[in-house]
């Protein structure tokens, strides 16, 4: 098969990765990262150049950079990635899971102290001789030390767009079987969890199917080990790493089992309780009389057909499956029918996005364009501003060009009818004190501006807020950008007390962004009820370096819908004009 534009800079970034392991010449690094990011950013198809032999015409592309891709279309293996893998210790490899550790320094720690595993590693930090290399030093050491303590911490679970790349295949895989009446994923990812464990997956079909069900399922072309296969349940462990669970139940069945599986534990609590206190047990089969003695009595079921009529037996309106986790539903699925929470098809617009004037890898026509053929009706464009130097932040002079541009672009759109606008913004860093990164003057000229925390991240807790009430109460600040700075999985957030900027912003009407990018979602939903009780408004915002970086908006709905923000509560839900009485209103 084909390979695709991302899979091959993927591979060619691999390399890039492997060569700066091995120590090999940064020159050779620099060509490989750079043919990957070119692959990664072109608006045609890699195979027809594949087919055409004629990989060299791409800029950046060379002869042999060109013959590995050939070797890979024929063969599906790369020769010199291969040849780098058998030169670098697996694990090795591993180190570059390690936030704050990258390949030069991993390179460097493993020639010079000849460790390669990651408890070697460890050990090597506890006793002080990472420290005492050169470039490196007590911090670094330390900070590295956090980094695989949280990566250890978490290793059993992965982000939301990693579960999504497992479980839609598998899934799609499934669900258009004989046999197959309902299909469901379940668990953590079907609660919109931001970090997910074990992926399942149920089904309700008549036992004759379930065998061709299994054999499908455990021959998965993403299947790499079979753990345990039985009568209603298999399990399987995926290339990634992670386990996939498949259970299939009766027609009669599934809806109690799509809730108990569905979770969350503190939810089903909950739910068993009130099935209790009306006479009824309820399990992962069904919902049942109690017998005199208050034991569940299974030769006396009670008829239902949907999760929804479970719900109602037990005195309750419906609660989608976000919010099924004990943290005030109850009492709202008591008094009301439903919460107006908002939808992917309720975004009209994208906020906070990069273009290639800083660090994003596309023009903002292309992003523009992208936006609109997604049906997005405005983009919100934030490149970053002048501290922020390593994404290439924006001089005075280069935010004026990209005005410039903006305004003709706005114009051509407006004279051939497009119903689009790019609006004037930046991501500007939130400096030391709490101030932003451009005199009043410039801030002045932009149509909105994005407050973001990129440096300094572990400042005392005090000083934290500070900076952030300062952040938050400047008239230019719009929105607040991802607050707590978190990578999840990877490294913790600021020390900040949500609750209180999140009322502070409500107070002084500034949004505080759901970042959607997976790695961040942040503001994290927990904090969704504060938000809800003092009004405070939300944007769901990509921060898309790339047109695929702004699809990961999905994300940040299902975040949205998990901290109970209804459509009258997320910016970019409203009309291009309302943004920009939004924007004006400061």
């Amino acid at each position: 098969m084909p390979f695709t534009n991302d899979e091959i800079a993927s591979k060619l970034r691999e390399v890039s990765q492997l060569m700066q392991l091995a120590g090999e010449n940064r020159f050779k690094v620099i060509a490989f990262d750079r043919a990957a990011q070119t692959i990664e950013g072109l608006q045609e198809n890699i195979d027809d150049y594949i087919q055409e032999k004629n990989l060299t015409d791409i800029k950046g592309v060379g002869k042999s950079i060109a013959e590995d891709i050939y070797a890979l279309a024929e063969t599906g293996k790369m020769p010199v990635l291969e040849a780098f893998k058998e030169k670098v210790p697996e694990g090795l490899v591993q180190w570059l899971n390690i936030s704050g550790l990258g390949p030069k320094n991993a390179y460097k720690i493993h020639n010079e102290l000849g460790i390669s595993t990651i408890e070697e590693l460890k050990e090597k930090i506890e006793d002080g001789s990472v420290a005492s290399l050169s470039g490196l030093g007590k911090k670094s050491a330390e900070k590295i030390m956090k980094s695989i303590e949280w990566m250890e911490k978490f290793n059993e679970r992965c982000r939301m767009d990693e579960a999504q790349a497992i479980a839609i295949p598998i899934f799609n895989s499934l669900k258009d079987l004989e046999g197959v009446q309902k299909i469901e994923v379940a668990g953590s990812y079907r609660r919109g969890l931001e970090t997910i464990g074990d992926i399942d997956i149920l089904i309700a079909a008549e036992k004759q199917f379930i065998d061709n069900l299994f054999e499908v399922f455990t021959n998965h072309e993403r299947v790499t080990e079979v753990l345990g296969r039985g009568d209603t349940k298999s399990s399987v462990r995926t290339k990634e790493g992670r386990q996939v669970d498949l259970r299939i139940v009766s027609l009669k069945e599934f809806p109690a089992a799509l809730m108990y599986f569905t979770g969350s534990k503190e939810h089903n609590v909950v739910m068993r309780q009130r099935a209790r206190e009306r006479g009824m047990g309820l399990n992962e089969y069904g919902l049942f009389k109690l017998n005199s003695e208050g034991d569940t009595d299974f030769d006396a079921p009670v008829e239902f057909s949907s999760e929804s009529d479970i719900y109602e037996k037990l005195d309750l309106h419906f609660v989608p499956p976000e919010l099924r986790e004990d943290r005030g539903e109850f009492e709202i699925y008591d008094q009301q029918e439903s919460l107006d929470l908002v939808m992917d098809d309720d975004i009209r617009g994208v906020i906070h996005a990069h273009s290639t004037y800083s660090d994003g890898k596309y023009s903002i026509r292309e992003m523009a364009e992208a936006c609109m053929e997604r049906g997005y009706e405005y983009l919100g464009l934030t490149d970053h501003s002048q501290t922020a130097a390593y994404a290439g932040g924006l001089s005075v002079d280069e935010i004026k060009k990209q005005w410039k541009e903006i305004d003709q672009l706005n114009e051509e759109y407006s004279g051939s009818g497009k119903n689009f606008v790019i609006f004037k913004g930046i991501e500007s860093d939130i400096l030391a004190d709490g101030s932003l990164d451009y005199e009043d003057e410039i801030l002045e000229g932009f149509d909105f501006v994005i407050a973001s925390v990129h440096q300094s991240l572990n400042m005392p807790r005090e000083e934290m807020m500070e900076r952030m009430r300062n952040a938050i109460k400047n008239p230019y600040t719009r929105i607040l950008g991802h607050p707590t700075g978190r990578l999840l999985l990877k490294r913790n957030g600021s020390d900040l007390d949500l609750n209180e900027l999140v009322a502070l912003a409500a107070e002084h009407n500034t949004a505080i962004e759901i970042n959607a990018n997976p790695y961040r979602l942040d503001i994290d939903w927990r904090f969704g009820n504060k938000a809800r009780e003092v009004g405070m408004i939300t944007s769901i915002n990509p921060d898309a370096h790339t047109i695929e970086g702004i699809d990961d908006i999905q994300y940040g709905v299902r975040i949205a819908r998990k901290g109970k923000y209804g459509k009258d509560r997320v910016l970019n839900t409203r009309s291009a004009d309302e943004v920009m009485d939004f924007f004006k209103a400061r």
